[in-house]
Protein backbone atom coordinates (compact mmCIF):
# COMPACT_ATOMS: atom_id res chain seq x y z
CA UNK A 1 0.00 0.00 0.00
CA UNK A 2 1.45 3.44 -1.34
CA UNK A 3 1.41 6.68 1.08
CA UNK A 4 1.63 8.73 -1.91
CA UNK A 5 -0.27 11.71 -1.88
CA UNK A 6 -2.80 12.31 -4.33
CA UNK A 7 -4.01 16.03 -4.58
CA UNK A 8 -6.92 17.49 -5.56
CA UNK A 9 -7.90 19.60 -8.77
CA UNK A 10 -9.22 22.77 -7.64
CA UNK A 11 -10.64 25.47 -9.63
CA UNK A 12 -10.20 29.30 -8.99
CA UNK A 13 -10.86 32.08 -10.83
CA UNK A 14 -9.04 34.74 -8.72
CA UNK A 15 -5.78 32.65 -7.63
CA UNK A 16 -3.18 33.98 -4.97
CA UNK A 17 -0.04 35.29 -6.18
CA UNK A 18 1.82 33.25 -4.19
CA UNK A 19 0.06 30.15 -5.63
CA UNK A 20 0.65 31.47 -9.38
CA UNK A 21 4.52 32.66 -8.44
CA UNK A 22 4.48 28.73 -7.22
CA UNK A 23 3.87 27.61 -10.32
CA UNK A 24 6.20 29.96 -12.06
CA UNK A 25 9.34 29.05 -9.78
CA UNK A 26 8.55 25.41 -10.30
CA UNK A 27 8.40 25.82 -14.04
CA UNK A 28 11.82 27.89 -14.52
CA UNK A 29 13.42 25.51 -11.80
CA UNK A 30 12.63 22.47 -14.22
CA UNK A 31 13.63 24.75 -17.29
CA UNK A 32 17.09 25.38 -16.14
CA UNK A 33 17.87 21.78 -15.17
CA UNK A 34 16.42 20.64 -18.90
CA UNK A 35 18.83 23.61 -20.46
CA UNK A 36 21.59 24.02 -18.25
CA UNK A 37 20.60 28.03 -18.72
CA UNK A 38 20.63 29.63 -15.54
CA UNK A 39 20.83 33.21 -16.62
CA UNK A 40 17.19 34.38 -15.83
CA UNK A 41 16.54 37.88 -15.02
CA UNK A 42 13.15 40.39 -14.36
CA UNK A 43 13.25 43.37 -16.16
CA UNK A 44 10.56 45.76 -15.44
CA UNK A 45 10.26 49.66 -16.56
CA UNK A 46 7.57 51.89 -14.76
CA UNK A 47 6.15 55.09 -16.10
CA UNK A 48 5.45 57.24 -12.98
CA UNK A 49 3.16 59.74 -11.98
CA UNK A 50 4.29 63.13 -10.71
CA UNK A 51 3.19 61.43 -6.94
CA UNK A 52 5.01 58.39 -7.89
CA UNK A 53 2.64 56.28 -8.55
CA UNK A 54 3.11 53.68 -11.43
CA UNK A 55 0.54 54.06 -14.30
CA UNK A 56 2.03 52.01 -17.13
CA UNK A 57 5.04 50.38 -17.82
CA UNK A 58 6.92 47.42 -19.22
CA UNK A 59 7.33 43.62 -17.09
CA UNK A 60 9.32 40.99 -18.97
CA UNK A 61 12.97 38.73 -18.18
CA UNK A 62 15.92 37.92 -20.06
CA UNK A 63 16.75 34.19 -20.34
CA UNK A 64 19.20 32.22 -22.80
CA UNK A 65 20.02 35.23 -24.82
CA UNK A 66 16.16 35.92 -25.39
CA UNK A 67 14.65 39.39 -24.30
CA UNK A 68 10.56 38.44 -22.84
CA UNK A 69 8.32 41.24 -22.98
CA UNK A 70 5.22 39.88 -21.03
CA UNK A 71 3.51 42.76 -20.46
CA UNK A 72 3.65 46.56 -22.40
CA UNK A 73 1.03 49.13 -20.84
CA UNK A 74 0.17 52.94 -21.79
CA UNK A 75 -3.10 54.34 -20.41
CA UNK A 76 -4.59 55.65 -23.02
CA UNK A 77 -4.67 59.35 -22.15
CA UNK A 78 -0.39 58.91 -22.25
CA UNK A 79 -0.38 56.99 -25.90
CA UNK A 80 0.75 58.67 -28.62
CA UNK A 81 3.53 60.65 -26.81
CA UNK A 82 6.46 58.47 -27.36
CA UNK A 83 5.83 56.45 -23.77
CA UNK A 84 5.51 53.20 -25.11
CA UNK A 85 8.54 54.01 -27.38
CA UNK A 86 10.63 54.91 -25.25
CA UNK A 87 10.15 52.34 -22.67
CA UNK A 88 11.10 49.73 -26.14
CA UNK A 89 14.08 51.20 -27.05
CA UNK A 90 14.75 50.92 -23.16
CA UNK A 91 13.98 47.61 -23.28
CA UNK A 92 16.76 46.98 -26.57
CA UNK A 93 19.52 48.81 -24.83
CA UNK A 94 19.01 46.74 -21.81
CA UNK A 95 18.33 43.53 -23.61
CA UNK A 96 21.71 44.16 -25.45
CA UNK A 97 23.47 45.00 -22.41
CA UNK A 98 22.32 41.21 -20.85
CA UNK A 99 23.82 40.03 -24.21
CA UNK A 100 20.36 39.41 -25.60
CA UNK A 101 20.21 38.74 -29.43
CA UNK A 102 16.55 39.05 -29.86
CA UNK A 103 13.69 40.32 -28.22
CA UNK A 104 9.89 38.15 -28.47
CA UNK A 105 6.22 39.00 -27.60
CA UNK A 106 2.69 38.43 -28.58
CA UNK A 107 0.03 41.17 -28.76
CA UNK A 108 -3.23 40.67 -30.39
CA UNK A 109 -4.08 42.09 -33.71
CA UNK A 110 -6.33 45.07 -32.22
CA UNK A 111 -3.63 46.00 -30.07
CA UNK A 112 -0.21 47.04 -30.86
CA UNK A 113 1.42 44.93 -33.82
CA UNK A 114 1.41 48.30 -36.21
CA UNK A 115 3.19 49.63 -32.91
CA UNK A 116 5.92 46.82 -33.00
CA UNK A 117 6.29 46.79 -36.39
CA UNK A 118 7.36 50.27 -36.91
CA UNK A 119 10.32 49.47 -33.98
CA UNK A 120 11.05 46.65 -36.49
CA UNK A 121 9.43 43.49 -35.46
CA UNK A 122 8.00 40.52 -37.34
CA UNK A 123 5.24 38.63 -36.95
CA UNK A 124 6.49 34.88 -36.66
CA UNK A 125 3.55 33.50 -35.76
CA UNK A 126 -0.36 33.89 -35.83
CA UNK A 127 -3.36 31.79 -33.98
CA UNK A 128 -6.38 32.87 -35.91
CA UNK A 129 -9.53 32.86 -33.44
CA UNK A 130 -7.98 34.04 -30.28
CA UNK A 131 -9.77 35.43 -28.79
CA UNK A 132 -13.20 34.83 -30.95
CA UNK A 133 -12.78 36.69 -34.54
CA UNK A 134 -9.42 38.26 -33.71
CA UNK A 135 -5.68 36.99 -33.77
CA UNK A 136 -3.23 36.67 -31.55
CA UNK A 137 0.32 37.34 -32.80
CA UNK A 138 3.77 36.45 -31.48
CA UNK A 139 6.26 38.70 -32.85
CA UNK A 140 10.61 39.10 -32.60
CA UNK A 141 13.10 41.42 -33.36
CA UNK A 142 16.77 40.12 -33.91
CA UNK A 143 19.05 42.55 -32.26
CA UNK A 144 22.18 43.10 -34.18
CA UNK A 145 25.47 42.06 -32.94
CA UNK A 146 27.34 44.98 -31.19
CA UNK A 147 31.18 45.74 -32.90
Amino acid sequence: MSNTVRPNIVMETDPKPEDVRLLEDGLNEFNVQATGVSDGKFLALFLKDNDGATVGGMYGWTWGATCYVRYLYVPAHLRNQGHGSGLMRAVEVEARARGCGQIVLETHEFQAPDFYRRLGFEITECVEGYPRDHQYLTMMKRLASPG
